[in-house]
C-alpha cells in the first residue's frame, strides 16, 4: 500500500504563549516547537498498516525550513520517505489554504496512494478542517476521527467514538481518514532510526513548483483578534452547617454561576 501521511509543527502545549503587540496572533520567537500529537497517531497507524500489508510510508508536511526537524522524527519513527512543502507564511489559521496545497501537491505530484492519513486536528490552530476540505478538493470517501482501522485491499473499515455508541463506517480505497486519541500507542524513535534519518535527504517543493500562484493561496481568513483566556477567579469555600451550606451553594449556582 502506498500511504500518505500529513503531519504539522505546533508549539509544544507546556509553551508559554504571548499574543503579539498587534493582538492579530501569538509571538511565535522563542517557542518550542513538536510533531503535532495527533499525527503521531496517524504516523504510528500507517506504519502498523506497513507491516501488515506492505508497502511504503510517506510524511509530508507544509511549512518552513525548521519543519524538516520533525519530519526527521517521522522518519525515526520507521518511516520511508519525508517531504517538505516550503511555506515561509506564519500561522494563519486558515484550513483552506494548507487543504489547497496539498490538493495541488497530490494533483501535480504525487497522485498514486491507497491512504490519506491525517490527525484529527493540530493542538496549533484546533480547526479540524484540513482532512475534510482534501477529501472534498479531490472526491474522495473520508471518515474522521478514527479509534480502530481494518482494511483489505480495496476496502476499509473505520470505527469512531460517538456519544454513548461506537459507529462502523465502509469506505473504499483510496481514502481520506484522520486519527483519534486511542487509534493506537505511538512508538518511540529507535537509536538506529535516529542515524538513518539524519542521514536521508528530504526533498523540497515550493508552491511555485506546485503551479500555485500567490492569489490562489491568499488566505480567505482575517483574524481579528486574538487574547488570553481570561483569568481564573479564586475558589469559593463554603463554611457552615450542612443545611444552611446546601441553600449557600443552590443560591450561587442558580444566581452567580447560572447553572441551575
Amino acid at each position: 500500500m502506498n500511504l500518505f501521511v500529513f503531519v504539522k509543527r505546533v508549539p509544544d502545549t507546556e509553551s508559554k504563549i504571548r499574543i503579539n503587540e498587534t493582538g492579530t496572533n501569538v509571538v511565535f520567537e522563542g517557542l518550542n516547537f513538536v510533531l503535532n500529537p495527533y499525527d503521531e497517531y496517524a504516523v504510528e497507524e500507517a506504519l502498523r498498516i506497513k507491516e501488515t500489508h506492505g508497502g511504503q510510508v510517506t510524511v509530508f508536511s507544509v511549512g518552513p525550513d525548521e519543519t524538516q526537524a520533525i519530519l526527521k522524527k517521522c522518519l525515526a519513527m520507521g518511516a520511508d520517505e519525508a517531504v517538505l512543502i516550503k511555506d515561509d507564511e506564519a500561522e494563519l489559521y486558515d484550513g483552506w489554504r494548507i487543504a489547497r496545497i496539498i490538493a495541488a501537491l497530490l494533483q501535480k505530484k504525487y497522485s498514486e496512494f491507497d491512504l490519506l492519513l491525517f490527525g484529527k486536528q493540530s493542538v496549533g490552530a484546533d480547526n479540524a478542517q484540513v482532512p475534510s476540505m482534501v477529501a472534498e478538493m479531490l472526491g474522495l470517501p473520508q471518515v474522521n476521527v478514527i479509534t480502530k482501522l481494518e482494511l483489505t485491499d480495496s476496502k476499509g473499515v473505520a470505527y469512531r467514538e460517538i456519544e454513548g455508541a461506537h459507529e462502523k463506517v465502509e469506505f473504499n480505497l483510496p481514502a481520506v481518514l484522520s486519527a483519534q486519541k486511542g487509534l493506537n500507542e505511538p512508538r518511540y524513535e529507535t537509536l538506529r532510526g535516529i542515524m538513518a534519518a539524519k542521514r536521508k535527504q528530504i526533498p523540497v517543493l515550493t508552491l511555485e513548483e506546485l503551479g500555485l500562484t500567490p492569489e490562489e493561496v491568499k488566505p480567505r481568513l482575517e483574524i481579528v483578534k486574538v487574547e488570553s483566556p481570561p483569568a481564573r477567579k479564586a475558589g469559593q469555600v463554603i463554611e457552615d452547617e450542612p443545611r444552611v451550606a446546601a441553600q449557600k451553594l443552590v443560591a450561587f449556582l442558580h444566581e452567580e454561576v447560572k447553572v441551575i
